[in-house]
Formats: structure tokens, C-alpha cells, sequence
């Protein structure tokens, strides 16, 4: 049972403790003996376990199960649960508060709330309001980080702040800032309303006259590419892009020398193929011997969302009859690897837990690829007999666990036989 402080209540003055108290965290508590049960209990999975003794394939009765050989909760999201535990029970008197989710995954962040955090929504606006938080408060950075401005305006409160922002993330922050240094524009592939790329987009500001540009595929990239060489309408590329640039913005200026970047978790291919373009573009414009001068390009997507986009291209070297993928519906890295298993031309089904699949009803409820609304599937699988597994960098093991129970128990097969 997680101690806790209640809602609306304030811990002891700041000024009642330690004049020395450090007041930013960022390489844990050591506490990890401490929440390790705690952890187990809420995300360990028997099943899972199995998967990996037996090569990452079970089968019960006529279903054969698959498992990517990379799947789930990476270095990153398990650093940043593991965090915020630790941070519960380093401070169980104090107020506890999470800027955003943790990570996009609805079962995790439930778990969180459970233990007394509270959590901080953006308004309408796209802006979280600090104005209630005081330095008795201990405030949590989630795993995609805060923008610069979000970090000076809580760092002057005086609270502590516990940042669990992933290192792939900084690294990514800490190119775009050098381009901002050296006078180039970031261009960032990403979603623009992520908190992520919020935060990278953001790192600009360090600087003066630091610009970013945030394109979200090769579509968007290519308008911009086609300017670049051959110019354009500069005022319709500025209402194109409205809300995905630096303030103020000039086409026509800010395009001459940039820099690419990304969210860390789109689709690697499409985000080396931008930067690809970028380079020919400059390259034809300039010419080569000009390239170092107009663009930059490193691949900055984290290891952990390559590793998942490439065991799920293996798994799918030989295809199952579909695919099943878990992970919260706003879970980029989830997303893509259901987008990726799709136009592998399997027939896939993006779940964001367990409980969507109805084993009494036949029926699994899902998000369809680039869609943003639930689709409920009745008698979903057939004669289906085998079924391939991934889920996203933010799934924890309990839950992708559960999936192979309830599918099993929607063909009538006692889920105790995949351990047998």
C-alpha cells in the first residue's frame, strides 16, 4: 500500500527544511530494492517469461503465438516508471505531481494515480498552468521531457523536480540546440502536438534567433524541399505550417542552412528518407561542394524504437494470418509499428490493452491504422491459426500477457496449456 499525500493538501513550509535540500533529480533515489516487488507484481508476466524460454513461440491447441524478439517497455519507459516509484516512496508525505503522462500508456499512468500523483493536464491552449504548484510540491518530468520554457518556469518555483526525460530524447535535444548554435534550422519530423517534439522544437530557444520547422512526412518534407530549390509561394507554406514554426518565421530566410532531426519514435525509414531528401535538395541547389554548408543530417531515432521496427520486420519474413499490436492508441512508437505490419500486407489489429479482445462476444475492439477512432471487429479470427505479437516501448508485460490469455480463451483454449 503506497503512503500518500491527499489531494489538496501541502506538505511542512519549504522554509521548515533543509536550506541545502537539492531540489533536481535525475539519476534515481536507489531505491530500486525498495519498489522491486512493487514493479514485479505490476508488470511482470509469467507468460511472457515462457515466450522467451520456448524462442518466442507458444502454441495451444491449433493457435500458434509469435512474439517479436523486441517488444514492450525499453531502457527509456522502464527507467521512468521505475522513477516515479521511487520517487513516491523517497517522498510518501509529499505532494506528488506528473507534468502530462509519464508515457503513453493508459494502464501505467492509472497505476500512478493509484499511488497518489496527480497529475497536470494542458489547457485548451496547449499550456500547462504551474500557477497551484509551490516548493512543497515534488513535480515529475515525464519521459518526453518539457519544453524549455515549461523547465525555467517550474525550476523557479523552487519545487522538486524529479526528470525522467529518456537519454535518447536529450541526445536528440542536444543536436537540435547545437544547429540553433551554429545558425541552422532545425527540421524536425515529428508530430508538432507531441510532447516530445514540443520539447525538442523547443531547444531552439537556447539560442537567439534559433528557428525550427516541424514537417510529419515525406509529403509535408517534399513541399518544403520544392521551395527550397525553386522557390515559391512564401505565404502559403507560412499558413501551411501555421503552429509548426519558430515565431517569427521567414521561408525564404530561415531555409538556407538546416538541420534534420526527429521524434525519436517515428518510423525510421521515413525519417532517414527525409533527411535523405533534405541532402539532395541542397546538394542540387548549392552543389556538393557546398553540402556542409546547408544541411546537416544524423539519424536520431533511439535504438529501442529501431530494434522494435526491425524484429517485427523478421517476425513478419514469415507472415502470421494477423497481427496483433499493444500499446496506448497515442503511443507514437505503437502506432508505427502497426502502420509498419500493415503495409507488410498483414491483417493487423492495434489494441490498446487486453481488455479489447471479448472472448464471450468473438469480438476485438481496436484502432484501425491512421485512424483516431475505435473500431469494434466481430468473429476477428476465423480460422486464424497463427498470430503474431509486438507491442509498443511503453506496454508493459502483464498486459501483452493478458492479450495472449484472452485470445486464447475466445477459441475456447484453456490458457493454461501455452505453459505446458
Amino acid at each position: 500500500m503506497w503512503p500518500s499525500c491527499p489531494a489538496g493538501t501541502r506538505a511542512a513550509p519549504a522554509a521548515r527544511r533543509q536550506v541545502t535540500e537539492p531540489t533536481y533529480f535525475r539519476k534515481g533515489f536507489g531505491l530500486r530494492g525498495e519498489i522491486e516487488g512493487i514493479l514485479s507484481a505490476d508488470y511482470h508476466s509469467v507468460l511472457i517469461e515462457g515466450f522467451k524460454a520456448n524462442g518466442y513461440r507458444l502454441a495451444a491447441g491449433p493457435l500458434v503465438f509469435r512474439l517479436a524478439r523486441e517488444f514492450g517497455f525499453c531502457y527509456g519507459v522502464d527507467r521512468a516508471v521505475e522513477y516515479a516509484y521511487e520517487a513516491r516512496s523517497k517522498f510518501p508525505d509529499r505532494d506528488l505531481v506528473l507534468v502530462g503522462e509519464i508515457i503513453h500508456n493508459p494502464h501505467v499512468n492509472q497505476k500512478l494515480r493509484s499511488m497518489g500523483i496527480r497529475f497536470l493536464h494542458r489547457d485548451p491552449d496547449g499550456r500547462f498552468d504551474f500557477s497551484p504548484i509551490t516548493a512543497a510540491n515534488v513535480v515529475i518530468l515525464p519521459a518526453f521531457g518539457v519544453t524549455v520554457q515549461d523547465f525555467a518556469s517550474l525550476r523557479a518555483k523552487g519545487c522538486v523536480l524529479v526528470d525522467t526525460t529518456c537519454g535518447s530524447v536529450l541526445s536528440v535535444w542536444k543536436r537540435v540546440e547545437s544547429y540553433a548554435r551554429d545558425g541552422f534550422t532545425a527540421v524536425i519530423h515529428g508530430k508538432f502536438a507531441h510532447e516530445e517534439t514540443k520539447a525538442t522544437a523547443s531547444q531552439v530557444n537556447k539560442y537567439p534567433g534559433g528557428r525550427y520547422l516541424v514537417v510529419f512526412d515525406m509529403a509535408e518534407a517534399r513541399e518544403v524541399c520544392e521551395f527550397i530549390e525553386h522557390g515559391g509561394d512564401a505565404a502559403a507554406l507560412t499558413r501551411r505550417f501555421a503552429n509548426r514554426t519558430s515565431e517569427p518565421f521567414d521561408f525564404a530566410q530561415d531555409l538556407l542552412r538546416v538541420g534534420i532531426a526527429n521524434q525519436t519514435t517515428m518510423l525510421s525509414s521515413e525519417s532517414l528518407a527525409i533527411a535523405e531528401e533534405f541532402r539532395q535538395t541542397m546538394i542540387r541547389r548549392y552543389g556538393a561542394a557546398h553540402e556542409a554548408e546547408h544541411v546537416r543530417t544524423f539519424d536520431t531515432i533511439c535504438s529501442a524504437t529501431q530494434e522494435r521496427q526491425d524484429a517485427v520486420v523478421h517476425l513478419l519474413e514469415d507472415p502470421p494470418d494477423v497481427m496483433v499490436v499493444v500499446g496506448g492508441y497515442n503511443s507514437s512508437n505503437t502506432c508505427h509499428l502497426a502502420a509498419l505490419c500493415q503495409r507488410r500486407g498483414v491483417l493487423t489489429f492495434h489494441i490498446e490493452d487486453a481488455d479489447c479482445i471479448d472472448p464471450d462476444a468473438g469480438t476485438i475492439r481496436h484502432q484501425p491504422v491512421g485512424s483516431k477512432q475505435e473500431s469494434t471487429t466481430p468473429d476477428w479470427l476465423g480460422e486464424v491459426r497463427a498470430i503474431g505479437l509486438t507491442a509498443g516501448a511503453s506496454t508493459p508485460n502483464n498486459k501483452i500477457g493478458q492479450t495472449v490469455v484472452r485470445i486464447a480463451l475466445t477459441r475456447g483454449i484453456d490458457p493454461e496449456s501455452l505453459l505446458r
